[in-house]
C-alpha cells in the first residue's frame, strides 16, 4: 500500500481505518490525515500497544486492503 495514495485519498481510506481501529476518534483521524507514522502513534496511544505491534497491525491492514 502506497501511503502517498492513502494521503491523497484520505476520505476514502478514513472509513476503512475507522472500521479497523474503532476507538480512534474523528479528531485523531483528522490528525492522521493519511500519514502512516501518525497512524502508528495514534494506535499506540489509544490501544496501549508497542510500536512494533502497531506496525504489525498496519501491515496486516495493508495486506487486506491491497488495491
Amino acid at each position: 500500500m502506497d501511503w502517498k495514495v492513502v494521503e491523497g485519498n484520505w476520505k476514502q481510506y478514513k472509513s476503512k481505518i475507522k472500521a479497523q481501529w474503532r476507538c480512534l476518534t474523528e479528531e485523531q483521524l483528522d490528525l492522521i490525515a493519511g500519514k502512516c507514522v501518525e497512524l502508528v502513534d495514534r494506535i499506540q496511544e489509544t490501544y496501549g500497544t508497542s510500536k512494533d505491534e502497531a506496525e504489525a497491525q498496519i501491515k496486516r491492514f495493508e495486506e487486506r486492503n491491497k488495491d
